[in-house]
């Protein structure tokens, strides 16, 4: 680790440029990390504070910039990929989506400092329409600040820099074994949870062609799109008939539903989560008949596209849907 030192003095503001700009873009490297080393180091004097606050801001800006762009071109395709290969995917789309909603522009601010929406933030920005100029000038000021934070935290502490380091060199064995074991007792439990998520023992499911076979039965299950209002906004498309019910939303929706039918819940998040939650929150309130759309929104369509049914459900009306529940 005292590597890095001396890898600073040679190559100060290249290195924090590169490492920075490849965290950016979504690799496992400690941007963060090397900032603190940087602001301790030149408060010795060897490098620039001012050239590397400069790098790490370009950096940033570029490589937030081709996610943003990336967002613009393939909307939430490129985010459910982004999540697909974070630790946490079957939250980070929803997650994002919350926050740049409620925040708008301000949201790239506080996404720098959240592990696992960084990433995803610049893409959602351009998903949604944000305008180039808007984002540019909110995502300088969010590098700005996210940079500023690091320098100063290693220029405020710089003795103590040095000393982790000579600690980290002398019993780098050590300290090394412990990072892996506890990154790998982190992925072992959320892979975990994830696993018991996505088993029908947390909520059961339905296959595209069997919620099909229902509609050509005339059974009229009730179908409910639970994604956010922010990924409705971005993709128009629906599964005929269905009713719109984000996750915040659905205990009141519950309160409508007739029991006596089946409920199919779908998103187009990965993992169908977003369906499975509203599943949990259905059995909850007592509704034991609702399950989650295997594939979501997207397998319907291409089930869709191949075999269209002749038969498709009418709009469902919630005043009907009132009186049956009444009942």
């Amino acid at each position: 680790m005292r590597d890095l030192i001396p890898l600073l003095i040679a190559h100060g503001a290249l290195i924090v440029f590169v490492i920075t700009l490849a965290a950016r873009v979504g690799a496992p490297v400690p941007a963060a990390p090397l900032l603190v080393v940087a602001g301790g180091v030149a408060m010795a004097g060897q490098v620039s504070l001012a050239v590397c606050l400069l790098a790490s801001v370009v950096a940033n800006v570029l490589g937030d910039a081709v996610w943003y762009q990336a967002g613009r071109w393939r909307g939430h395709r490129v985010m459910k990929l982004l999540c697909r290969i974070s630790l946490s995917p079957d939250t980070c789309v929803r997650q994002s989506e919350g926050i740049l909603s409620k925040w708008g522009g301000s949201s790239l601010i506080a996404a720098k400092f959240l592990p696992g929406i960084s990433v995803v933030a610049a893409p959602m920005a351009g998903a949604l329409g944000m305008s180039w100029t808007r984002f540019i000038g909110y995502d300088v000021g969010a590098s700005l600040i996210w940079t500023i934070v690091f320098l100063a935290i290693g220029a405020a502490f710089a003795g103590q820099v040095l000393v982790v380091l000579d600690f980290m060199t002398e019993f780098g064995t050590i300290a090394g074994a412990a990072i892996v074991i506890a990154l790998a007792a982190t992925i072992t439990f959320r892979w975990l949870r994830r696993r018991w998520m996505l088993s029908d023992r947390y909520a059961p499911r339905i296959a595209v062609d069997e919620l099909r076979e229902l509609i050509r039965r005339g059974e009229s299950p009730i179908v409910i799109d639970v994604r956010s209002s922010v990924a409705m906004l971005q993709d128009d498309r629906r599964v005929p008939g269905a009713i719109e019910a984000t996750l915040a939303q659905l205990p009141a929706t519950a309160l409508e539903l007739p029991r006596d039918r089946e409920v199919v819940l779908y998103c187009n998040c990965p993992n169908e989560v977003s369906a499975l939650r509203g599943v949990r929150i259905l059995a909850d309130l007592g509704h034991h008949r609702a399950r989650a759309l295997h594939g979501g929104l997207d397998a319907w369509l291409e089930v869709e596209a191949l075999s269209p049914l002749e038969q498709l459900p009418a709009a469902l009306d919630r005043g009907a849907m009132s009186t049956a529940a009444a009942r």
